[in-house]
Order: C-alpha cells, then sequence, then structure tokens
C-alpha cells in the first residue's frame, strides 16, 4: 500500500488520456448505435475492394465497412430504399455472374438509440445492485463504495480505450462491446470481492491491527491467485484476438482489457479507495 501514489497517478494517466480522446475523437459506432445496414454476399470471382467501393459511389450510397473472407464480404453501409436495394443487386450481378446474397440486415437509428439507453440503463442497475449486495453482506458501506467506484474506474478505461482504438485502428462500438463490457463489470467486482473477503477474515481475527497493515497482508496473499487466474483467460484472449476472425477480434481485445483492468484495480484501486474511506470515517 506504500505504492497507493504511483497507482493514483497510473490511473489518472488512464483516465485522463480516456476523457482526451472521448472528447476529441469520439467513438466510431456501428450500425448497432447508428444505424444502418449489413449485407453479407458471396463474390467466387473475389473482386478487390475498390470495385465494391465503387458501385457504392455510383449508387450515391455511403459506405462504412467492408470486411472479406476468402469469396465472402461483409458489407456496413447506410439504411436504403428497396430501388437501391435492387439497383444494388443488379450491379453486382454484372461484377461477378455466380453473386450470392448470405445475409441482409438493416436496423434504423431508432432502435440504435433504443438499444444504447438500455445499456446505460443496465450499467446503472448492475452498479446499484452491486452496490447493495456487497455493502449489505460485508456489513459496511465503505466496501460497497470502494468496490464500484473500481468498477466504474475499469469500465471507463475500457470505454476511453476503444475511442482511442478507434481513432487509429478502426474499432468500433457494437453489442458485442457491450457484452464486453458488462462482462469486465463482474471481473472487475470478482477479483476485488476476493481481496476484500480476505481483508475481513484478517479484520475478524486481529480487530486492532491498522488497515493499512490488513490490506497489505490481503493483498500479498490473494494477488498470486488473481494474476494466476486471470492469465488463463488473458492467454485465451490473446489467440482469439490474433488468430480469430473480423467479427470476433474487437470483441475479443474489449475482453482482454477489461480481464487486465480488473485485475489491476482488485489490489491497485479498490483495496486504496477502502483505506482512504476507512481513514476518512475515523476522522
Amino acid at each position: 500500500m506504500k505504492l497507493r501514489p504511483l497507482f493514483l497517478a497510473i490511473s489518472l494517466i488512464f483516465i485522463s488520456a480516456s476523457i482526451f480522446s472521448i472528447f476529441r475523437w469520439g467513438f466510431r459506432p456501428s450500425i448497432d448505435f447508428a444505424g444502418g445496414s449489413i449485407w453479407e454476399i458471396s463474390l467466387p470471382s473475389q473482386p478487390h475492394s475498390d470495385q465494391i467501393t465503387q458501385i457504392f459511389t455510383s449508387q450515391d450510397i455511403s459506405l462504412l465497412s467492408i470486411s472479406t473472407g476468402a469469396d465472402n464480404y461483409l458489407i456496413k453501409f447506410q439504411d436504403i430504399s428497396q430501388p437501391q436495394k435492387n439497383a444494388l443487386d443488379v450491379a453486382f450481378r454484372q461484377l461477378d455472374a455466380d453473386f450470392g446474397q448470405l445475409r441482409f440486415e438493416t436496423l434504423s437509428p431508432s432502435l440504435g438509440k433504443e438499444l444504447l439507453k438500455k445499456t446505460i440503463f443496465s450499467i446503472i442497475l448492475s452498479s446499484l445492485a452491486l452496490f447493495l449486495f456487497i455493502g449489505r453482506r460485508f456489513k459496511d458501506r465503505a466496501f460497497g463504495i470502494s468496490a464500484v467506484l473500481a468498477m466504474f474506474h475499469d469500465t471507463f478505461i475500457l470505454i476511453g480505450s476503444f475511442s482511442l482504438l478507434g481513432h487509429f485502428f478502426g474499432a468500433e462500438l457494437d453489442t458485442l462491446f457491450v457484452t464486453a463490457v458488462l462482462t469486465t463489470l463482474s471481473a472487475s467486482v470478482h477479483d476485488t470481492v476476493v481481496t476484500f473477503d480476505r481483508i475481513r477474515e484478517l479484520r475478524f481475527k486481529n480487530f486492532k491491527t491498522e488497515w493499512v497493515s490488513l490490506a497489505n497482508q490481503a493483498v500479498s496473499e490473494t494477488l498470486v491467485r488473481s494474476v494466476n487466474n486471470s492469465m488463463t483467460i488473458i492467454f485465451m484472449l490473446l489467440s482469439l484476438a490474433i488468430l480469430g476472425g473480423d467479427t470476433t477480434r474487437w470483441f475479443a481485445i474489449a475482453l482482454l482489457v477489461g480481464a487486465v483492468l480488473g485485475t489491476y484495480s482488485s489490489f491497485a484501486v479498490a483495496a486504496p479507495l477502502l483505506l482512504f474511506l476507512k481513514k476518512r470515517k475515523q476522522n
């Protein structure tokens, strides 16, 4: 716990970078939030993506992204009318006589906004439930407040990291990212509760021992377990991020960032926050 100032500096750097990126560059929302269409097609002749881009440009349709895999193409673009869809079918049959449609989905912007509202509501509701549950189980609100604040620390940095990744590497916010954020909430609190539970056990055995000493001993006894447990997840997510397809790569990266943050915050954020609240209460 003597390294608390260092942990605070590291967290402030990441939070400041997240705030700067969010306000400076914002996010790249996928059609899940912004609305639009997803079209998965088969083109056995495997034309270059520039030829596909030219077709959309000639039809005056805003193209968002093209992902390729063998002779399959996953294309994302703005919402279109039925005549525009028919014109695209004709153009692609001219490009490749064996053209085939595998999937076509359209999501309106209103549904995207509704999904965003539900995501924010779910995060708020889960945070409140965790605060009440942890505070009740530990019979001390300081534990609940520290755990929830550490959880928000991880969530905010994860969201900010995807602003940076979106600006430099084209990462998009989609429903899989929402899943990764909610999973990060769980992973963050999981390691924190293990550390807090050990602090509570030591406090019960050594009631007169100072909170700093209790936190030091608890972190020392649980840190190796937490790191080893997280590494098994990190190895799998690294493999998925490097070797996986385009549709799951950013999801794996989001989970990877969340797993690292969850392990870090359990001893570097949650425990120091608990000590701060206990010291303030004693004063």
